[in-house]
């Protein structure tokens, strides 16, 4: 499982969804929808209409992958920090029962809160 604590590994930016359509292709049950995708330096997070599903490339070669599906029936709640004059990143923090709080790390450029008023939809 991904150390969600370390945020360094999380400095995401906006990806093309087009770009995961392998997780779409093997991942997703029918029903879901992936709405937003993000990508860091070898890792990624996609956003879908039932869970978060984080992707963590392990080795040297990438071709070990570690899936971690979070999904939005455990949230209990989550906070949205927006980028600032000096601090240019934005934070999105989710907290799950049993697991305990997720921070995504985002590099300046996302929409943090068109991204939280999505999950609210599948949250709340």
């Amino acid at each position: 499982m991904i150390d969600f604590q370390n945020g360094s590994v999380f400095k995401l930016k906006p990806d093309d969804i087009s770009n995961v359509q392998k997780v779409k292709d093997s991942m997703l049950i029918d029903g879901e929808e992936m709405f937003a995708s993000f990508v860091g330096i070898r890792d990624r997070v996609i956003f879908t209409t039932k869970r978060v599903i984080a992707i963590n490339v392990q080795g040297v070669t990438g071709k070990k992958k570690d899936f971690t599906s979070l999904p939005y029936s455990k949230i209990q709640a989550f906070s949205v920090e927006t980028a600032g004059t000096l601090d240019l990143d934005c934070e999105l923090d989710l907290f799950f029962n049993g697991l305990g709080k997720v921070r995504f790390e985002f590099k300046s450029g996302v929409d943090i809160v068109a991204l939280s008023k999505k999950i609210s939809e599948y949250v709340l």
